[in-house]
């Protein structure tokens, strides 16, 4: 048995078991991909897969072991190269980083030109998506470090370690009605068209289960990833906004919108860094995480690694 059999054989799970669209993924052919899994049963004496004719249609019983033993023969193997790289360049690399928008544009830019210059030999490549996005980067060995609000805690294979907390803000234009009012309501809002995120983004759960607490429906006229595009559609009279603090603060404030705090509507959110459990952390790793939250340390981290799911919860 070699690396490339069970790189196959684990690639063809993530393709769904479609050996074609694996072999595409690993640069080699179908039947070498279809050859190699079959070469590995019969050493084995196993079927990794079910088959129906030609076509593999599910991971059998003992295929599931094969396969948690291969991702711990896989993630190892990485773990080598990380360590050979390094102490073989203590100082250079490439930190590759899995995030939502919101992260990449608000909160990372600080944190990244730090450890540029602790590190300039450090390239970054910064991976957005969805936090589900995130996770399946994380787990696939695509990025070292990931970093969102939603989702994360929902991968037993992942460390998430909290990093700071934060809050919706609610975003009109100067001459809305409700920016008069003292006090805004829950009930206020589900009166007006509202410009949020898309339900898998920036807490819009958090949204969501506040207005189904009191049977409410609101009015959501428009959903984007983007709360710079949000702002935009604020300002064009389409509705009130709800962003993160992030996006109305400092130099990112918008001198043609109020924002007004949402926390008493939304509660505050949680935003997570997530490593692969098991993963082995270069120097620049750690210190980059060291640079997002004064909550985390290197020590913590990888007291965290090698600890349970459940070890470091708020």
């Amino acid at each position: 048995m070699n690396l490339h059999q069970f790189r196959f054989v684990q690639e063809a799970v993530r393709r769904n078991l479609n050996l074609t669209e694996a072999a595409k993924a690993l640069h080699t052919s179908q039947p070498g991909v279809s050859k190699a899994i079959i070469e590995l049963e019969d050493e084995l004496g196993i079927e990794i897969f079910a088959r129906h004719g030609k076509r593999i249609k599910r991971v059998t019983e003992p295929g599931l072991q094969v396969l948690k033993s291969i991702e711990v023969i896989l993630r190892e193997v990485n773990n080598l190269k990380r360590i050979g790289e390094q102490y073989a360049a203590q100082d250079s690399g490439t930190l590759s980083i899995a995030t939502t928008h919101t992260q990449a544009r608000y909160v990372l830019p600080g944190p990244v030109a730090k450890l540029r210059q602790a590190y300039p030999k450090v390239s970054i490549s910064l991976h957005q998506g969805s936090p589900d996005q995130v996770a399946k980067m994380l787990m696939e060995e695509v990025a070292e470090i990931g970093m969102a609000t939603e989702s994360l805690t929902n991968y037993p294979d992942l460390v998430t370690l909290p990093c700071y907390e934060w809050q919706h803000v609610l975003v009109f234009p100067h001459d809305h009605p409700l920016v008069g009012r003292e006090r805004i309501t829950l009930e206020d809002l589900a009166q007006v068209p509202l410009i949020t995120y898309h339900p898998s983004f920036t807490g819009r759960t958090r949204i969501d289960q506040a207005f189904a607490l009191r049977h409410l429906r609101p009015n959501i006229v428009l959903e984007a990833i983007d709360s710079d595009v949000i702002k935009t559609y604020v300002k064009l009279g389409m509705g009130v906004g709800i962003v993160a603090e992030m996006a109305m603060q400092g130099d990112n404030a918008t001198p043609d919108l109020v924002a007004r705090p949402g926390a008493q509507l939304f509660g505050h959110n949680l935003a997570r860094v997530a490593f692969k459990r098991g993963s082995y952390l270069r120097q620049f790793v750690l210190r980059f995480a060291e640079l997002l939250s004064d909550r985390l340390s290197r020590e913590l981290i990888m007291k965290a690694m090698s600890g349970t799911p459940d070890d470091y919860e708020l």
